[in-house]
């Protein structure tokens, strides 16, 4: 038998941005300010390696939910190993 609850179903992300609104508000005007200064730092550092990998991020994660993408990442590594000219002073290093 089910018991139904009164309280409100609050999702994992509403629950982590409540603790850090929580989190924010107790710390002092100093803080704020260090830890804004500390954040601008570092977005603008990743700005453009995190919008450079965006790409590689959507591939990885429709080859996780969409089989057809991860047969055709397949077909790919198989044509390219069997169709492509490896060097000669490769393949001799190579052994």
């Amino acid at each position: 038998m089910q018991s139904e609850s009164t309280l409100p179903e609050i999702g994992l992300i509403e629950r982590v941005r409540n603790f850090a609104f929580k989190r924010w508000e107790t710390l002092t005007d100093q803080q704020k300010s260090f830890l804004k200064k500390g954040w601008n730092i570092i977005t603008y550092k990743w700005r453009w390696q995190i919008a450079l990998n965006i790409p590689y991020l959507a591939i990885f994660v429709l080859d996780r939910t969409v089989p057809s993408v991860h047969e055709f990442n397949m077909k790919l590594v198989s044509w390219g190993l069997s169709y492509l000219p490896i060097p000669e002073f490769i393949s001799k290093m190579i052994g």
